[in-house]
């Protein structure tokens, strides 16, 4: 079993990354399984990267280079037995350090396990390209990383692709760089694969860190399953766009220049609306994917950002959304995930069997 870790910060591009390269692998006719780390208490990749014959599984209310250890342990070792994946990709929370995971992973004891070179993403244009300018917890993951992609370069300018190739140089001298568009997909990106297809070097241990606490993020996850007739795409794109304006505006007036991640989850019985924002510089990125059904309709929300209280944040997003949700004739029911979340490692357990048993019918 071969583990792929591709780390990054907040909004740096790891899920469509994942996405097309668990496609690419699939099509190659490899077994693959992907874990989605969430920080908050509701996950939202899951579904985005869930594909047929790919097992996707979620670790939700924390990070698995600190907190989590005992849940990745378990979901890896009922994978090996039941999956019998050829890879498993691993998508961190945005905070985690990449080389802290494959420490842990080492010492689990699973059998026939490699690793492929750490991969960590950076966002050009959401962060000053001086290396004084960069938290620690990012240096961190820059300096885990054995291979670095400067992502989004289709809308980041050359002159700041350039610096932050430079900036990430001083950083990690010894990493190989790729410059590419996960999103629109080129040359650069499709030889991501054949990078991740050697064996990764292991390094020191070093110290264990809480990246938690050393990132100065606040985190909130919310649910609201709805009831309205009126819903189309359209006004669900329209819904997703001018929540995350509102909310960035309103996370500005107390940090001017946060960063993080904002994302939104629209499922409709015919389609599904996505959208983000990453900082406050960036605009809101909003996307329908028609292939993607559902029998109930619902919102999901994942939030992550810098130097902004968590009580702040709590009444910025839940104020936001019902208020759009008011305005739209939508009905809607709040969960909290905490309230009606059962055993995490009997969830897992069962997920993961019946996913399994699924692909060996198929």
């Amino acid at each position: 079993m071969k583990v792929m870790i591709i780390g990054g910060f907040l909004g740096s591009g790891k899920t469509t990354t994942i996405l097309k390269i668990s496609r690419q692998l699939r099509d190659a006719g490899k077994r693959t399984a992907i874990i989605v780390n969430e920080i908050g208490d509701i996950g939202l990749d899951g579904d985005i990267l869930t594909n047929p014959n790919i097992v996707t599984e979620e670790l939700t209310s924390g990070c698995i280079c600190c907190t989590l250890r005992i849940s990745m342990q378990y979901t890896l070792q009922t994978l090996e037995e039941d999956f019998k994946p050829d890879i498993v990709i691993i998508e961190p929370t945005g905070i985690a350090f990449p080389g802290q995971i494959r420490e842990e992973i080492e010492t689990m004891g699973l059998s026939e396990l490699s690793f492929s070179p750490v991969v960590t993403l950076v966002d050009p244009g959401r962060f000053g390209t001086e290396v004084k300018e960069i938290p620690k917890f990012i240096e961190t993951q820059i300096r885990d990383a054995e291979i670095l992609c400067i992502n989004k370069i289709d809308i980041t300018p050359a002159e700041i692709v350039i610096a932050t190739e430079k900036m990430l140089l001083e950083i990690n001298p010894e990493a190989h760089i790729l410059k590419f568009s996960a999103k629109l997909g080129d040359e650069q990106f499709d030889s991501l694969l054949l990078h991740l297809a050697v064996q990764g070097l292991k390094k020191l241990p070093e110290e264990k860190k809480n990246s938690i606490e050393l990132s100065e993020v606040s985190a909130y996850s919310i649910l609201y399953t709805l009831t309205s007739r009126n819903l189309d795409p359209e006004k669900g794109m329209r819904l997703i766009e001018e929540s995350l304006c509102n909310i960035r505006d309103r996370i500005m007036e107390i940090n001017p220049e946060f960063v993080g991640h904002v994302k939104l989850s629209l499922k409709l019985p015919e389609s599904t609306v996505k959208g983000s924002v990453t900082s406050s510089k960036r605009l809101a990125q909003v996307e329908l994917l028609p292939d993607r059904k559902s029998k109930k309709t619902e919102l999901r929300l994942l939030s992550a950002i810098t130097k902004v209280p968590k009580n702040k944040l709590t009444e910025i997003v839940e104020s936001t959304l019902e208020e759009k949700l008011e305005e739209s004739g939508t009905s809607f029911e709040k969960k909290v995930d905490r309230e009606t979340k059962k055993s995490r490692i009997t969830t897992l357990a069962m997920s993961t069997k019946k996913t399994a048993e699924r692909n060996k019918e198929n």
